[in-house]
């Protein structure tokens, strides 16, 4: 047999925070890490303390699906914003041409520069 589960030692004082409807004293007193592998699972009142165990951990699971779909789905918006922002393309045409992008790599920069310089001499 196993050691005693961490609620055996409060299990009263858990059932009667539970039957108060008092959640958060029943969880400060260990009601989530339950197991029933100690001398609680055999109580009258274990039954209860398994439900509402259950039932809390099961919300706590849903809580945490929600909040990782909701960072899914800003995650999704930001990538969607950032394909339909605008690209800023530089003026190429009349005398006074800015130089390429300088955020272009070096070769494309020069390759840039002598298509333009091409295309003025035509």
């Amino acid at each position: 047999m196993t050691g005693p589960c961490p609620a055996c030692d409060r299990f009263d004082a858990l059932t009667r925070a539970l039957r108060a409807d008092d959640l958060d004293a029943a969880i400060e007193l260990g009601m989530l890490h339950c197991d029933g592998s100690g001398a609680c699972r055999d109580r009258d009142e274990a039954a209860v303390v398994f439900a509402a165990r259950d039932e809390r951990l099961r919300a706590l699971a849903a809580r945490e699906r929600y909040r990782a779909r909701a960072a899914r789905l800003a995650r999704w918006a930001e990538a969607a914003a950032a394909r339909r922002s605008p690209v800023a393309v530089p003026d190429i045409t009349g005398p006074g041409d800015a130089p390429p992008d300088p955020g272009l790599p070096p070769a494309a920069a020069a390759a840039l520069a002598r298509a333009l310089a091409r295309a003025r001499s035509q």
